[in-house]
């Protein structure tokens, strides 16, 4: 079953769960975009720890999943998504013109924003893709991840953010367990807190495992000849004034999104972190506040 059918198989019982990535359902659930790291927003996983366990995002999610009779029991983290390509990429413009691989949504959007030609392609057929020429440039997971898919077999160059900033447009890529509601009502009230905790637990370990396998996977791209470029922090703050109206655009497609990208915009420009001002986004509206 490909990854895309996921939600309706959930939805309709041909499965009992999923651990997709829940930024796949932007098309289904505008909300959803601001339930995983999106363009410029969020930047560390402790941030979105705070935004679900503290902040409400976690009772949201699951009145959200609820509707389409599945029940969201909790975020996983995953690490930052990284950028390989056929050629240099350095700033800014160089995504201009460049068939790129991409997630879909807002990051999609953002990218076509900055001149790309976008393509969205589910994982299985990156490789193909860029080994083919279909594409130039791919965006996926990790590096450890995308050292076993062979990456840099089919291209030359890793792009990433500044230093401290490994990935500008998905920096915490966050999957879930989602389950039917009818299987998740089917267990008793222990169990459900069992999974509950564990999958909390199951996030820290996986996301601390999969930073351990991404050091390794360094050294490998390294010897394999792969090259990492930087983007610089100007280059931050030009894709930062194509996000924002982005953000805004996808908060006010319903009321639930607004809800969601109000906290953490609220987070965001509060003291803790100052990732956003005031003169950011000057003359933006959400409809519903």
């Amino acid at each position: 079953m490909g990854e895309w059918q996921l939600f309706d198989a959930v939805q309709r019982g041909v499965l009992h769960a999923m651990n997709p990535f829940t930024l796949y359902w932007a098309g289904k659930m505008p909300a959803s975009v601001f339930l995983s790291s999106y363009p410029l927003g969020l930047r560390n996983p402790h941030e979105w720890d705070v935004f679900f366990y503290s902040l409400g995002g976690l009772e949201i999610a699951r009145a959200e999943f609820a509707k389409f009779n599945m029940m969201y029991v909790g975020p996983i983290h995953h690490g930052p998504n990284i950028i390989h390509s056929k050629v240099p990429i350095r700033s800014i413009d160089d995504f201009k013109g460049r068939k790129m691989r991409v997630p879909g949504g807002m990051v999609a959007e953002l990218f076509s924003a900055a001149g790309a030609k976008t393509t969205l392609l589910p994982g299985s057929e990156i490789f193909p893709a860029l080994e083919k020429g279909t594409i130039d440039v791919a965006d996926y997971v990790g590096p450890a991840i995308n050292y076993a898919l062979g990456f840099h077999q089919v291209t030359k160059y890793i792009s990433m953010g500044p230093p401290g900033f490994m990935s500008i447009y998905q920096p915490v890529d966050l999957m879930d367990l989602t389950v039917g509601m009818k299987q998740w009502n089917a267990l008793s009230k222990e169990m459900k807190q069992f999974v509950e905790m564990e999958i909390h637990v199951y996030s820290d370990i996986h996301h601390a495992k999969i930073q351990k396998a991404d050091q390794e996977a360094w050294v490998e791209f390294e010897k394999a000849g792969s090259i990492v470029t930087r983007l610089g922090e100007e280059d931050v703050a030009r894709f930062t004034e194509l996000a924002v109206p982005l953000w805004y655009n996808w908060a006010n497609k319903d009321k639930t999104a607004a809800r969601v990208f109000k906290i953490q915009l609220d987070y965001m420009m509060s003291g803790s972190l100052g990732y956003v001002n005031p003169d950011m986004i000057k003359g933006q509206r959400l409809k519903w506040s």
